[in-house]
């Protein structure tokens, strides 16, 4: 069986929740003989960068793709870019196409690039999947309706390629939340809509890498360390966190918020660092930029973290949150959707409101102030994830589907 993945963005020197979860199912697809060929848009070749995909025996094609948008700036394009806008590429299409043995076309894109997927699909008679990684009717107003000016001139492709109707065309919409769930099928009535949470290997955490972490970072030596990984990006929030820095430096005067991501906002960015100049906290904030997926370094800061803190606005499901178990580290989590999902009050970690920030310090009063606590709630997480998210059973269930559509278009195919 051969899988054909489109990704909206794929730069191994900027990693997202998106890219962790696709390499995971693609790495353990092969243990189930499936093998996997990765779509994404063509970015600069750096010699510098390994590329994930590649290491994992997994074959990359690139193609290009435009931000079919006049009248916004050099900076915006390239942030359109950095989050995976809605791109246009028409040699994609013609990629798809010619690629031989494609069983199945599964978008991790919507808009026009899973449109491109879903036409392709549809003309080689082959099976559609899409997943919803970033929401899709699981977002808040201020997040589902951003928009930095232009006019988008795509507008008008994606309405030949139907990008509208993408999810009421899929053969199957795969989902990793309840809520998201619920409100697809009452949007897509009769659509198949599957929950499928993410999976993630808890093997490359069972090393210890904490010293990798110092040697990198030498001001995490003798520090309480609060990890926020994520993009630098508004959604995540990390200017909510710096707003509270203050408080949390007098009730912690040995607290160190480490930032990693890469920042694909580069005006909230520079804004970010302003912020923390202005405030005089420069002493308790360490950003520590983009760190490839599975580094030593990465990893070691997971492992040392005494909390990791997601303050995000929106989150569907939250990687994260399991790569913080893995480490047998507990989380603070803002009550989104997806955190809701999974974090379970005082067994693996805490939730707080953003309306209200005493309850935010008090979740990491509970957790620096007692260690043991802490460190049970961080083995309670770890067991969670052995247990629920095993990866290999998730790359099992999914070929499943795939073999059921499959047979599915093939029995309509003959009855036809």
């Amino acid at each position: 069986m051969q899988i054909a993945h489109i990704l909206r963005k794929y730069d191994p020197s900027e990693w997202g929740g998106t890219e962790s979860v696709v390499l995971q199912l693609t790495a353990d697809f092969s243990a189930h003989g499936v093998d996997s060929i990765v779509y994404a848009p063509r970015i600069p070749p750096d010699p510098d960068t390994a590329d994930p995909f590649e290491a994992a025996g997994c074959a990359v094609r690139r193609f290009r793709a435009c931000v079919p948008v006049w009248g916004i700036s050099a900076e915006q394009r390239r942030q359109r870019v950095a989050v995976g806008g809605n791109l246009i590429s028409l040699q994609l299409m013609a990629l798809l196409w010619s690629e031989r043995g494609i069983d199945v076309i599964h978008s991790h894109a919507q808009g026009r690039l899973g449109a491109i997927g879903r036409v392709v699909a549809r003309a080689k008679g082959i099976p559609f999947v899409v997943s919803i990684h970033g929401g899709a009717y699981d977002l808040p107003a201020a997040v589902h309706d951003s928009n930095d000016g232009g006019w988008d001139w795509g507008k008008a492709v994606g309405f030949m390629l139907g990008a509208r109707r993408l999810l009421d065309q899929a053969d199957a919409i795969i989902t990793f939340n309840s809520l998201e769930a619920a409100l697809m099928r009452e949007h897509h009535p009769g659509r198949r809509v599957l929950i499928e949470p993410h999976g993630i290997s808890t093997a490359i955490f069972a090393r210890d890498c904490r010293s990798a972490a110092i040697e990198a970072f030498p001001r995490l030596e003798g520090r309480s360390v609060l990890l926020i990984v994520g993009r630098i990006d508004p959604n995540k929030n990390q200017n909510w966190l710096i707003a509270e820095t203050a408080e949390l430096i007098r009730r912690h005067p040995k607290v160190l918020l480490v930032f990693v991501g890469a920042c694909t906002n580069r005006a909230y960015g520079d804004a970010l660092t302003a912020r923390v100049e202005s405030e005089g906290v420069q002493n308790s904030v360490l950003e520590a930029g983009s760190l490839p997926f599975g580094d030593s370094r990465l990893i070691g800061l997971f492992q040392l973290a005494r909390a990791v803190l997601l303050p995000s606005i929106a989150e569907t499901f939250g990687i994260v949150i399991l790569e913080a178990w893995a480490a047998g580290t507990p989380v603070i989590a803002s009550r989104t959707a997806g955190a809701v999902g999974l974090v379970e009050e005082s067994v693996n970690g805490l939730l707080f409101d953003l309306d209200r920030p005493a309850g935010f310090h008090l979740a990491v009063d509970s957790i620096l102030a007692h260690p043991d606590l802490a460190a049970r709630w961080g083995a309670a997480g770890r067991a969670k994830v052995v247990s629920d998210f095993d990866t290999s059973t998730r790359a099992s269930r999914m070929k499943r589907l795939y073999e059921e559509l499959i047979e599915e278009k093939n029995a309509l195919r003959h009855s036809s």
